[in-house]
């Protein structure tokens, strides 16, 4: 299980982002800037998936310890539920989120199985 655990998330990423440093995208003048801005906004991305991975490292513990399955359809559909209004509230694409979120899902039902050694 501590294999699958992420490590402390580093204090270099996202640490422009949450210093308020970042530019807003009109303030970039150049397109390095852009691109400086959008390597942050990706580092702070990883961040917050590594964060949501031991949220689902800790569910495989709970479930090994309850019989759950590391799939549960409801859930599944519950969550594709949020990220699609998360998205339209967004100004998103929901359905472009919702095929991305089903990846990500889907991996993590794949990770909870490994814990649950099915």
């Amino acid at each position: 299980m501590k294999d699958l655990l992420p490590q402390r998330i580093p204090a270099y990423v996202g640490a422009e982002w949450q210093k308020g440093t970042a530019m807003t995208p009109a303030e970039c003048k150049t397109m390095a800037d852009i691109r400086a801005e959008i390597d942050r906004l990706d580092g702070a991305l990883m961040a917050l998936f590594a964060e949501r991975a031991g949220y689902i490292d800790r569910a495989a513990e709970i479930k090994a310890g309850t019989g759950l399955p590391a799939r549960i359809e409801a859930r599944v559909e519950e969550v594709v539920t949020n990220v699609r209004d998360h998205a339209r509230a967004a100004g998103l694409d929901p359905a472009l989120f919702e095929t991305i979120w089903r990846e990500v899902i889907e991996w993590s039902i794949a990770r909870e199985e490994e814990v649950l050694g099915r």
